[in-house]
């Protein structure tokens, strides 16, 4: 089980000799994040996009770049369509958004004929590692699904488990949250968090204690469970959050990195292969991290 971005470095291994396919490559970021990618981990890569301008993105970076590693895309929607091929014909590992729109790189992964969708839940996860604590916090959905329903949430939960468990958690803790730790009807994230709570007990969901509605100082805070008087299954001691919203999702995540100086990692689950989407603001060791962390799997 890895407790730290330092710990997840050590498995830089298994990331030697992947492909990545880049969807629209001109960006300075995301190639100084390849790059580096390359001479720490030992990856490949293909980049898809803007010919011209990527080659000046590299020259003025003094790299040099084979005519075989640029395959040439005129607009956005086309560097999407064959960065995803890339994938579809097993020639790339892991797909990456570059300089595009989420929404048109999606739309090319969700394609019923051309993309690699597996017809399930796609979701965000989001990895923190933050000085306020102890080990990392996973986090879904800030991304992805705007609001999420109960079914989708389960999937969510089984999705993020599954990708957990890769990377050695036996047992994830999952805290569903919400804004209390009481249901109220009036609040349909915690009758959610409740339902969610109950298929878990039954062992419906597998592999993982859940735990809900909760609010985030129980779902972190042993102290301030004591203080309250209540007792947690998770033992406030969360590593998975499941938020009730994507705007709560992507205000947590950015807060924790704009103000709280927390390191980030991120990347899209359910399709065939995890998919590096990071901001095109992110910086680039949030973008290195995220490639290292879908190919650590």
């Amino acid at each position: 089980m890895i407790q730290n971005f330092d710990e997840l470095l050590s498995k830089r291994d298994r990331a030697r000799g992947k492909i990545i396919a880049v969807a629209a490559s001109n960006h300075l970021h995301t190639l100084k994040a390849v790059f580096d990618a390359e001479e720490e981990f030992g990856i490949n890569y293909l980049l898809v996009g803007d010919r011209m301008k990527t080659l000046e993105i590299c020259e003025n970076m003094g790299k040099s770049i084979s005519d075989e590693k640029i395959i040439p895309a005129d607009t956005e929607e086309e560097a999407a369509s064959k960065a995803v091929a890339l994938v579809k014909e097993k020639r790339a590992d892991l797909l990456m958004k570059g300089n595009i729109q989420t929404a048109v790189l999606l739309k090319a992964v969700l394609n019923k004929e051309k993309g690699i969708s597996t017809g399930g839940v796609m979701c965000h996860m989001a990895v923190i590692e933050t000085r306020g604590y102890e080990k990392l916090l996973f986090m879904s959905d800030g991304g992805m699904i705007p609001y999420p329903t109960l079914d989708q949430k389960r999937a969510i939960i089984e999705e993020g488990v599954k990708f957990m468990h890769s990377l050695g958690y036996s047992e994830p803790k999952v805290a569903i949250l919400s804004a209390v730790e009481t249901v109220n009807e009036k609040m349909p994230e915690t009758l959610e968090a409740k339902e969610l709570t109950r298929l878990n007990k039954e062992g419906i969901i597998k592999g993982c204690i859940v735990e809900g509605p909760l609010s985030m100082d129980l779902a972190i805070s042993p102290e301030s469970a004591a203080i309250k008087g209540i007792k947690s299954r998770i033992g406030s001691k969360a590593d998975f959050l499941v938020m009730p919203n994507i705007s709560a999702g992507n205000i947590m995540s950015k807060a924790l990195t704009f103000l709280g100086g927390a390191k980030m990692a991120g990347c899209i689950l359910g399709a065939e292969v995890p998919i590096v989407l990071s901001s095109r603001g992110a910086s680039e060791e949030e973008k290195r991290l995220s490639m290292l962390l879908c190919l650590s799997l």
